[in-house]
């Protein structure tokens, strides 16, 4: 597969310069992907004094690591980022900037047998870490019609969840639902056709999300990318939903993930970090002509204090 398409990395010039990038300084790329974000890093780092560790928990990521001796690469999950980086001898409060980019990479999208479209057959699978044991299969066969109901409605924001729960339970009575084909065999009769494609990936991102169990992963990175950072490093968020992006805001404005402002005696707001604009960075009209992917793309970016 050509390296320039395995991932377009959004909001690159905007996400570099929300950064305030260091040539010696010591940077994560949480989520390296195609490496797109990574590679420009490194191209601004100074050899020998500057640093990055890049994660993925994608065995395909982490084999197409770039060869750059500034790179630790890890494969894991980004929820366990203080683990993995004192393994490496950083301590908190020793990184300078800290990026995510939490969007799906095309090629996860594009590859059939990775089951995360609705465009392609193949298996029900949707683990970004496919060493994990629960696929999307596993768990439309084991969750509860209840639990269906709430993954649906809660990460795809779906108005007849409970509809499309009870279909999938009945289904199932009748043998496994093991591929994308036959999901969509059960949940197109639910689907507005005048919205297919909107309300299908609806559906399929909220599968995903309950799969990777994303969001609960991402309030373990950022309360832990906060302590990780030093006085006045940076931390830059790129969103793709409403979802995240709530988490994101709530947390960079007020320290917590329910936007609840803490203030201590003397009126002073008690967040560890600033949120440095109270809108998102978003893509120009040029790079969505390039890249109609990054359309939905929103770049939050915060300082420690």
């Amino acid at each position: 597969m050509n390296e320039e398409v395995y991932h377009i990395p959004a909001l690159l010039p905007e996400t570099l310069s929300a950064l305030d990038l260091r040539p010696e300084g010591t940077y994560v790329d949480a989520t390296y992907g195609g490496g797109g974000h990574s590679r420009a890093i490194l191209e601004r780092l100074k050899p020998g004094e500057g640093a990055l560790f890049s994660f993925d928990q994608d065995i395909e990521a982490i084999e197409r690591a770039i060869p750059d001796e500034r790179l630790t690469l890890v494969h894991g999950n980004f929820r366990f980022l203080t683990n993995f980086l004192r393994f490496y001898g950083v301590e908190q409060g020793g990184v300078d900037g800290i990026l995510a980019d939490l969007g799906v990479s095309f090629h996860h999208f594009d590859d059939a047998k990775r089951g995360f479209s609705f465009r392609w057959d193949g298996p029900l699978d949707m683990r970004m870490n496919q060493r994990a044991r629960r696929t999307a299969a596993d768990l439309i066969a084991s969750a509860s019609e209840q639990e269906l109901a709430d993954i649906f409605y809660l990460y795809g924001e779906m108005k007849n969840s409970r509809k499309i729960a009870s279909a999938i339970v009945r289904k199932r009575g009748e043998g496994q639902i093991a591929t994308v084909e036959a999901f969509l065999a059960v949940i197109k009769p639910f689907i507005n056709p005048r919205q297919e494609k909107k309300e299908l990936a609806q559906v399929f991102q909220a599968l995903r999300i309950a799969v990777n169990d994303e969001l609960e992963a991402l309030r373990q990175f950022l309360t832990q990318a906060c302590r990780m950072l030093r006085p006045g490093g940076r931390l830059a968020i790129i969103t793709y939903h409403s979802l995240e992006d709530r988490l994101v805001k709530n947390f960079m404005r007020t320290g917590n993930f329910e936007g609840r402002a803490e203030q201590d005696f003397f009126g002073r707001n008690l967040s560890p970090i600033k949120l440095l604009s109270s809108k998102p960075i978003v893509p120009s009209d040029e790079e969505v002509e390039r890249n109609p992917r990054s359309r939905s793309a929103k770049l939050r970016v915060g300082e420690k204090l």
